[in-house]
């Protein structure tokens, strides 16, 4: 992220009107559709009831780019909402600028530090102070499939190994359906990599290769096997994926014309919103060589410094409430994803979202919850547009070598 102060040159001020009114709170977001600005809503109702002022500053479009712009505007100009929806490193680079507010006393008083894994709460941290508040728990290292079309192919069961992926990608195959449904961006690209690392790989090596841009890691032999299963596993996608979204692809599931879709737990509420049920008509389980891990996605809002004392009491009153068992419930239930808090009751949960929470908590103990590099919450978001072009480029050059791939994996380590 550029210097604020450079930033004021590069970027032209938004016009904004007087400064916070006493009690009242501003949000950007760009949760603008569905289940997202249901879940929103209730937000605002939790906070209108404590007695403040909410005022939405969504703004729609571009995964969260466009908000992203407009925010560096209002933050140069020395009027940042009081919350912004940033996740993953991106919040220590906000942090370094010295415009996030210390969330300590809240975090304190709320008992975070126990009710939070300490990946995630490390996460949410600056120096070891908490600068932004989680929101939800989305599982990237998922495999779904239509349980229709592994009973047609006579494939029994979801495949724990590589080994007895491949075997049933076979079957599904011969039997006339497409095996693996994918996108085709580079975005989907690394989101189907992950897995196929971290299952080949193991743990220490995904951490080694995608947390810490080890060069040893990133140019080794687990590496080159990685790489291998990944070019095998492109075999059984079909010609169109050229271009395709993965919500697309997550239909191509939903409509027995694919087996298996490897995809993150968003996937589900594509499957939910069909009318599909978890277990009897969609298979939920760990990706090939994934048990025992969990790569994680989790949405934050990050708190602004702000003057106005109200102010300042009204978002300190945003972050209990984001943290509170009423809204992650309401909103995980709407988004698919699962409640961050590890104390919560997941009986209104469906099936999938409770074997999620189960192994969130599972993991969180063995050491195997890692960030997911695919969702930018591995790394610097240079290094991980670095690493998606490299992931990219093998994926749809057949002719490139692992060999070369782990040498262009080594450069783009070094982007800043």
């Amino acid at each position: 992220m550029l210097k604020l102060s450079k930033l004021s040159a590069a970027i032209a001020f938004v016009v904004v009107g007087a400064s916070a009114l006493a009690g009242e709170v501003e949000v950007l977001h760009w949760w603008t559709s569905g289940g997202e600005a249901k879940s929103v809503s209730e937000l605002k109702k939790i906070m209108q009831s404590k007695g403040h002022t909410w005022k939405d500053f969504a703004v729609a479009g571009g995964g969260g780019d466009n908000a992203m712009t407009v925010l560096k505007s209002r933050v140069v100009a020395g009027n940042p909402p009081a919350a912004a929806q940033i996740k993953g490193p991106a919040l220590q680079e906000w942090a370094s600028e010295g415009v996030l507010a210390n969330l300590d006393a809240t975090a304190k008083a709320e008992n975070w530090d126990s009710l939070l894994p300490k990946a995630i709460a490390d996460g949410m941290k600056y120096k070891g102070n908490y600068i932004a508040v989680p929101v939800n728990v989305h599982r990237v290292n998922w495999l779904w499939a239509n349980a229709a079309v592994l009973k047609k192919s006579g494939v029994a069961g979801m495949p724990k190994t590589w080994t007895e992926f491949f075997a049933a990608t076979d079957k599904i195959k011969k039997a006339g359906f497409i095996p693996v449904a994918t996108g085709g961006n580079a975005w989907n690209d690394l989101t189907n990599f992950e897995p196929v690392a971290l299952g080949v790989g193991g743990v220490k090596f995904y951490n080694d290769a995608f947390v810490k841009l080890d060069p040893k890691a990133l140019n080794s032999d687990a590496m080159k096997k990685s790489l291998e299963t990944f070019r095998k596993l492109k075999g059984y996608t079909d010609a169109g994926a050229v271009g395709r979204d993965w919500n697309i692809a997550t239909a191509m599931v939903i409509q027995e014309k694919a087996g298996f879709q490897l995809m993150g737990d968003w996937a589900k509420g594509e499957f939910v919103a069909a009318g599909k049920v978890p277990g009897k008509d969609f298979l939920c389980a760990a990706a090939p060589g994934n048990a025992g891990t969990y790569t994680f996605n989790v949405d934050s809002f990050a708190m602004f410094k702000l003057k106005d004392a109200a102010a300042q009491k009204a978002q300190a009153d945003l972050a209990v409430a984001i943290m509170g068992p009423e809204f992650q419930e309401v909103f995980n239930l709407n988004k698919g994803s699962i409640p961050v808090r590890l104390n919560m009751n997941m009986d209104k949960f469906d099936e999938c979202a409770k074997l999620s929470a189960k192994e969130f908590v599972d993991t969180a103990k063995s050491g195997g919850l890692v960030p997911s590099v695919s969702q930018d919450m591995a790394l610097k978001p240079a290094a991980t547009g670095a690493l998606k072009d490299v992931v990219s480029q093998f994926w749809n050059d057949d002719k490139m070598t692992p060999e070369t791939a782990m040498k262009n994996m080594v450069k783009a380590a070094t982007t800043k």
